[in-house]
């Protein structure tokens, strides 16, 4: 609490109302305000707080997008922490949340960030979000939030903000669906395989129990 306090004392919106509060001071002094001075002051210094730039943290500069898995893992981790220091509605914030919770999840250490290394455009997809568009979202939406302050638009910065989280939601959950499907599709495969041994070994009358072999299996070489 304390950090947040002198956090805002050093912030621009501070700054800003100070300015215009003691311009509502000046105009008391001078005998325009009369006995309304309290009401002059303070909603100058709201103006001058409301019209402020908001404090806009440098967006993380990332590389081009590599093929290692490892390098976009990194990469993650110094997003999140970007996304922690900015001001960003409730709503995009649980919609970022979510995004990133997912993105990590393809990226843990494990089968999953092996399997996302085997797919080139998979992981190309998840690395452009990470460096790119998540970053220009972010940015754009807290410079166009304060000119929004000066001259409303035909759709606010937080419903496009919202807008393009879920769009890059869908698009990372697609990548989810895809990883599941090709294990779901091996699964199913092996099933069948055992179904199939399990009919080969149903035998005819006089003769033996077939040995079934697994799909892969090589053939064994004649005996000399």
């Amino acid at each position: 609490m304390v950090a947040r306090a002198v956090g805002y004392l050093e912030s621009a919106r501070n700054l800003t109302g100070s300015v215009a509060a003691l311009g509502g001071l000046a105009l008391t002094f001078a005998g325009f305000a009369g006995a309304y001075w309290p009401v002059v002051v303070g909603g100058l210094y709201g103006a001058g707080a409301l019209l402020a730039p908001p404090r806009r943290p440098p967006a993380p500069a990332f590389d081009d997008p590599s093929s290692r898995v490892e390098e976009v893992r990194a990469d993650l981790v110094t997003l999140r922490a970007y996304l922690a220091g900015v001001d960003l509605p409730p709503a995009a914030t649980e919609r970022l949340a979510a995004l990133t919770a997912l993105l990590e999840g393809l990226l843990a250490p494990g089968w999953a960030s092996e399997a996302l290394a085997a797919d080139p455009e998979g992981l190309h997809v998840v690395a452009r979000a990470v460096r790119r568009d998540v970053p220009e979202s972010v940015d754009t939406y807290l410079r166009t939030r304060w000119w929004t302050r000066l001259a409303p638009g035909a759709r606010s910065p937080e419903e496009e903000l919202e807008r393009q989280v879920a769009l890059l939601h869908g698009e990372a959950q697609g990548q989810v669906d895809g990883l599941r499907e090709a294990e779901e599709s091996r699964q199913r495969s092996h099933t069948r395989y055992l179904e199939d041994r399990g009919a080969g070994a149903a035998a005819p009358d006089g003769e033996g129990p077939r040995q079934p072999r697994h799909p892969e299996a090589r053939k064994a070489p004649p005996e000399p």
